[in-house]
């Protein structure tokens, strides 16, 4: 029989990692609240009639965040089989506010106690025995960076679903509420409302004046007046609204457990996250601490590192290996001269050139994924809270930009997680101001060609990034239309750790593959289509590139650019064709400057680039498609996430 388990549980409790763990699929483990938005599915590696879906990290059931909503409809409206609630045990009192609310659901439920490693690396002891009796539901520990105990939590819960019993789980609260509860259940039951959830848990939903399910449940008018009533009257007694009623009842039930079944070892120092936070997070260190490590990803990946591993994947990889190879070939064959020069020049020089910054893009990638998992990422959040207040853009908002430093569409998506619509449209409009994956290769293009590999150019163009999502935050917060308060920016800070490597590949891979389909795909057409109006004039005779239609379409555009400095008619061409992917611009000069002889091509390339560009022209050429608009893929994402076209 197919059984279908849920994962729930808080953001950087593990849960992701467990996922990957039980589906081997390669789930990205990340550190932000509101990466996986949707839920995601895959089959149990040892029993593929039982389906894991891994559901967004949440703190609670309220329908205040996306993340939230779609938790619970799937728990609500999909009714699984079973649920593992994974819970970090070095943060059990926040981690079991949701799993109070998970269990009276009635849904079997089975408790993962993750990270006991560290709880008893901290001296602490947690009786796992105790706390399944006092929650009423198995408690297992696991370890789901490393594997451990994870196909027995699976089992459990396995287990329990083909019990199909329903459990049983009602929160102790204080008589007043209590009575109150017991009314709205009545009235529940008077109504006749057609329902599948328990009525305890409705009915504590309706004392919060939770609108979802006011919605859903279709009460008459005079049904809703008495409830009303009901809660005004408790609310009356005892001295507070009716949420922070259940939130304090909630929170005093958790710490009643926890002083039963956790021992906390006294200390008197602090943890080597606290000392490292005291250095990194310092309102005088934290900015320059984080601009020396910006520049030293980015002068491993693209001026040391990088370089020699692109060097050779331009030169030899492309050079002589692919394209030397097949020219030959096709020489010998006796191919049409226009056919050889479409296939090595156009299609494989283009590709190529964008291809050959892969090592690099995927370095710089790599590089991210071990600041995120680390945790110093979410510390950079936090610095750069700060920051953006002071200009209109709330913390949060960096989560997007740091997303769109391997794809704009990608980053805008996730700006769904900020609350405030606000907030939210203003980050849309900004984020792609963060150089993305793809403008990668224009950097160490011209870097190498004009700079000599500078180690500063790739950094100052992010920091330049940054520095225009600020002052265009000044400039929106300025207009009515997003004026008003910053939203309160609230995250948390995971503990340091050494990144796993499964996790920072997989980041790493997800980035960097799209960059990958998009050469073989749009970048593939557009050098075919390149390298034919760059060969052929009006009338289809092959020409010097500097009489072909590419050329003459070029010259009237190029105008436009003279006053930046690059306005000739490959730069304004490369320009242009960025638009429909930003690797289009080095797949451009790649057709435009078709070289003869492959061994020589990554050199040349540098060299035909160098003598049409002086160092502020390059520089000029970068900052423009840095800033300028985004792919049309971008451009697409921010018309849906914003609701028009304007």
């Amino acid at each position: 029989m197919s059984i279908k388990i849920g994962l729930a549980g808080n953001p950087n409790s593990g849960k992701t990692t467990l996922f990957n763990g039980l589906t081997g699929a390669t789930q990205y483990v990340g550190n932000w609240p509101g990466v996986t938005v949707e839920k995601k599915s895959g089959k149990y590696r040892k029993n593929k009639e039982v389906e894991i879906v891994d559901l967004p990290g949440v703190y609670s059931l309220s329908p205040y965040t996306l993340e939230e909503v779609v938790t619970r409809r799937f728990i609500l409206e999909d009714r699984p089989d079973a649920i593992i609630n994974i819970i970090d045990a070095t943060n059990i009192e926040r981690n079991l506010y949701l799993t109070t609310q998970v269990l009276e659901l009635g849904v079997p439920t089975v408790v993962a106690l993750n990270m006991m490693d560290l709880i008893r690396k901290n001296g602490d002891t947690l009786d796992c025995k105790k706390l399944s009796k006092l929650l009423g539901c198995p408690v297992i520990e696991i370890s789901a960076l490393k594997g451990q105990g994870i196909d027995e939590v699976t089992q459990k819960a396995i287990e329990l679903a083909k019990q199909r019993k329903s459990q049983e789980f009602t929160l102790p609260v204080m008589e007043e509420i209590k009575v109150s509860l017991s009314e709205i259940e009545k009235m529940i039951e008077s109504s006749k409302v057609n329902i599948n959830t328990p009525k305890r848990w409705l009915a504590i939903k309706l004392f919060e004046r939770d609108e979802e399910v006011v919605k859903s449940l279709k009460l008459n008018h005079s049904v809703r007046e008495k409830i009303n009533q009901c809660i005004e009257q408790c609310e009356k007694v005892l001295d507070d609204d009716s949420e922070s009623i259940i939130t304090g009842e909630r929170y005093a039930y958790i710490g009643n457990v926890v002083g039963q079944s956790v021992h906390k070892a006294k200390k008197g120092s602090d943890t080597t996250s606290d000392k490292i936070d005291k250095i990194v997070t310092n309102r005088i260190l934290a900015l320059p601490i984080f601009m020396v490590i910006m520049w030293l990803v980015y002068y491993i990946s693209v001026s040391s590192l990088g370089t020699i591993v692109t060097d050779w994947t331009n030169d030899v990889l492309f050079g002589e290996m692919i394209q030397g190879n097949i020219q030959s070939f096709m020489e010998t064959a006796n191919v049409a001269p226009w056919l050889t020069a479409l296939v090595v020049d156009g299609l494989i020089g283009g590709v190529g050139a964008v291809l050959g910054f892969v090592p690099q893009i995927m370095l710089l990638f790599l590089l991210l994924a071990i600041l995120e998992d680390c945790g110093y990422m979410a510390r950079v959040a936090f610095i750069m809270d700060r920051i953006f207040r002071r200009f209109g853009l709330s913390g949060k908002s960096f989560i997007p930009m740091l997303i769109s430093s391997g794809c704009g569409v990608p980053g805008i998506m996730a700006s769904r997680t900020l609350e405030n619509d606000k907030d939210r449209k203003m980050t849309i409009m900004l984020t792609t101001f963060i150089p993305c994956g793809a403008k990668l290769p224009i950097i160490a293009l011209f870097a190498g060609a004009l700079f000599g590999g500078a180690s500063w150019v790739a950094p100052t163009i992010y920091f330049m990034g940054i520095a225009m999502v600020i002052i265009c935050g000044i400039i929106l917060k300025h207009t009515s239309t997003f004026a008003g308060e910053v939203a309160p920016f609230v995250m948390e800070l995971p503990s340091y750790h050494v990144p796993s490597a499964k996790g920072v590949l997989i980041h790493m891979w997800d980035r960097g593959k799209a960059f990958i389909i998009k050469a073989g795909t749009i970048i593939f057409v557009a050098c075919g289509i390149i390298w034919f109006l760059q060969s052929f004039n009006w009338s289809l005779e092959m020409v010097d590139a500097d009489q072909s239609i590419l050329a003459s379409i070029g010259g009237v555009i190029a105008p436009i650019f003279t006053p930046l400095g690059f306005g000739d008619w490959g730069a304004a061409i490369a320009t242009v064709t960025g638009l429909i992917a930003k690797e289009n611009v080095v797949a451009t000069y790649g057709v435009i400057y078709g070289i003869t002889d492959a061994t020589e091509e990554s050199a040349d390339l540098l060299a035909m680039i160098a003598a049409n560009f002086s160092t502020v022209s390059a520089y000029s050429f970068m900052a423009f498609n840095m800033l300028c608009a985004p792919c049309f893929a971008a451009i697409g994402a921010i018309r849906r996430e914003m609701g028009s076209a304007k």
